[in-house]
């Protein structure tokens, strides 16, 4: 049978459209939207004299085992509400705390400033934790790593989401620095860290990450030092389960370096999360926490 060039064209025509319309739905399936904020599980919440300072932090309790949660420079204890719910209805004790400096800890004195992982260490004795897995966004996730170096003997598990952990090797030192122009700290913190796709898609919930950001440092935050030199050569030695967690939009910590760093811990899964940037906690909480959960769900005590 013979086909007219009008009909062949029209089906050309709607043939594209089809599968136009497939591709879109396909993106759709996984750019973020609005989710709302869980209901809160009970928590504890107190002040820890410990190491000289005093932390700020909550504590659902229970028998489960402790998952700890290690903010971002961005916030504070104040921003898990998304992990907070779900964590502690999987059965696990969910803690978090505020650094000094942040959330209503005390400041880091200038005459003793301590180290973030000490104080980490001092907190869990405090609470009487002796293994834990231990979750870090960005900054925390640095510390997170810190903490493995000193005492993996008390990690069940280490993730560490969008963060460089502190690598100090000349070439991907090099590699982080030449992706930021001058000026990329003098940004407004919701544009260098929440994906363009998460503030198109959800102004209302940028609103609120930037109200939790500008409420996070309630005093001096700098001067605390890394116990630990971090390199290439100390992560090969690490042994400690391991998840790393980026976003694909990640302006700090994109794909390619994210890799790398997953590349030098023995066994380290890796997940990249779509259309997210460098709070995946918060952008895309719902593959973040299913990503956390199917990962310790094979690495529970």
């Amino acid at each position: 049978m013979r086909i007219s060039r009008r009909v062949f064209v029209q089906t050309a025509i709607s043939a594209a459209a089809l599968a136009q319309s497939t591709a879109l739905r396909a993106m759709n399936a996984d750019t973020p939207g609005p989710i709302p904020v869980p209901l809160q599980e009970p928590a504890k919440s107190g002040i820890a004299a410990v190491a000289g300072t005093r932390l700020s932090y909550w504590d659902t309790g229970g028998t489960g085992e402790a998952i700890v949660l290690l903010h971002p420079a961005t916030g504070s204890e104040r921003i898990w509400s998304y992990q907070q719910p779900v964590f502690a209805k999987a059965g696990y004790r969910v803690i978090a705390y505020s650094r000094r400096g942040y959330g209503g800890s005390d400041s880091v004195p200038k005459e003793n400033p301590g180290t973030a992982a000490g104080d980490l260490q001092a907190l869990m004795d405090f609470l009487k934790v002796r293994k834990f897995h231990a979750i870090g966004s960005a900054a925390g996730g640095g510390i997170a790593v810190d903490y493995a170096l000193s005492h993996p003997e008390r990690l069940a598990s280490l993730i560490v989401a969008c963060a460089v952990g502190g690598v100090e090797d000349r070439d991907y030192a090099q590699r982080i620095e030449a992706l930021r122009p001058n000026g990329f700290d003098a940004m407004p913190a919701v544009f260098r860290e929440l994906s363009p796709a998460y503030r198109a898609a959800n102004p209302e919930g940028a609103a609120q990450w930037a109200a939790l950001e500008r409420a996070a440092v309630t005093g001096n935050r700098l001067g605390q030092k890394p116990a630990n030199t971090v390199t290439w050569a100390r992560l090969s030695g690490l042994n400690v389960p391991a998840l790393i967690i980026g976003g694909d939009a990640d302006l700090y910590v994109p794909p390619p370096l994210i890799r790398t760093y997953a590349a030098h811990i023995p066994g380290a899964e890796l997940v990249i999360v779509p259309e997210a940037g460098h709070s995946v906690y918060w952008e895309r909480p719902d593959v973040f926490n299913r990503a956390v959960l199917d990962f310790l769900a094979r690495h529970r005590g």
